[in-house]
């Protein structure tokens, strides 16, 4: 592998993002316990982030409000990692720092996307299906009678 795309590493980072912290670590301590020394470059802090909208996706934008995010910046195994998720969690952010550093080092990229992301993002879509399937469960049809026909 010569490089990575930017949709490819935006692809990892969003499952890195949106997997629980806790299931974050269980996956990726086989790798980390492999390379304990790592220098941080920015430790995880949290702070506000202005969500934007546009009106019908295509008007004028506005702002939306804020959101709690957590952002870290490390050097391992020759490479820097950064990372932002949504919250205050600062394992959380450390976790996925250290991962994108390990995902961007050729000889850890395979066996990483192979062994850690593919299983986590496939448990992501098992995730949102239950939910998806909870709220049909509950949807409900509405309809008009009409009167006098």
């Amino acid at each position: 592998m010569t490089s990575i795309t930017i949709p490819q590493r935006q692809h990892w980072m969003r499952i890195l993002a949106l997997t629980p912290p806790e299931r974050l670590a269980e996956a990726l301590a086989p790798a980390l316990s492999a390379h304990p020394g790592h220098h941080w470059l920015r430790r995880p802090e949290t702070g506000l982030v202005m969500l934007r909208g546009r009106a019908g996706g295509t008007g004028a934008q506005f702002n939306l409000g804020e959101a709690s995010v957590t952002r870290a910046s490390v050097s391992l195994a020759g490479q820097i990692g950064h990372a932002w998720v949504r919250g205050s969690n600062a394992r959380h952010a450390e976790l996925a720092a250290l991962a994108d550093a390990l995902l961007q080092c050729p000889a850890h990229h395979a066996d990483l996307m192979a062994g850690v992301i593919a299983p986590l993002e496939a448990e992501l879509v098992e995730r949102r299906a239950t939910v998806s399937r909870a709220a049909a469960a509950s949807k409900v049809e509405f309809f008009t009678m009409v009167r006098g026909e």
